[in-house]
């Protein structure tokens, strides 16, 4: 199991993700019909080709599921019940078909739960970068993670 225990997550903590991911147009498209979005600005080269822009961007929910996916393996594969949350969801730049992503993510807060025992909350900032460097996507999520099965007084 790759994911962290609540008691291996200390605040102030930063992972710097190894996995890294580009986007694809196939991805933004099939992400784009599949969730219901006919936003042109996603899936219609010609019309994007004459806003700012000048291509098409990838759809910003992508960008967030590919930002979160990147993070489970090195924290919550295994050890989470389930996301409680997310809040401050930002995207201070584009991202494009061929842009690549790198992901970190800070452990904000972590503390066992006052009502259920063997478990915590944990609240981590995710932040995607591309290729250059510039933050592309950024978000608050807050989970509910097992405590190590010892600490349960389990084996």
């Amino acid at each position: 199991m790759a994911g962290l225990w609540l008691e291996e997550f200390n605040e102030g903590q930063v992972i710097h993700h190894a996995i890294t991911r580009t986007v694809t147009e196939a991805d933004n498209m099939f992400f784009s019909t599949q969730t219901m979005n006919p936003q042109p600005l996603h899936i219609d080269r010609h019309f994007a080709a004459v806003t700012e822009w000048g291509q098409p961007l990838v759809n910003s929910l992508l960008t967030l599921g590919i930002m979160i996916g990147i993070s489970v393996h090195e924290t919550t594969l295994g050890t989470t019940i389930g996301n409680l949350g997310m809040t401050d969801v930002k995207f201070p730049a584009p991202l494009f078909h061929g842009d690549s992503l790198r992901v970190e993510t800070e452990v904000v807060s972590a503390r066992a739960s006052r009502s259920h025992t063997g478990k915590g909350i944990v609240e981590f900032e995710h932040r995607a970068y591309k290729q250059d460097d510039t933050l592309v996507a950024s978000c608050r999520r807050t989970a509910l993670m097992r405590a190590r099965p010892e600490a349960e007084g389990t084996i």
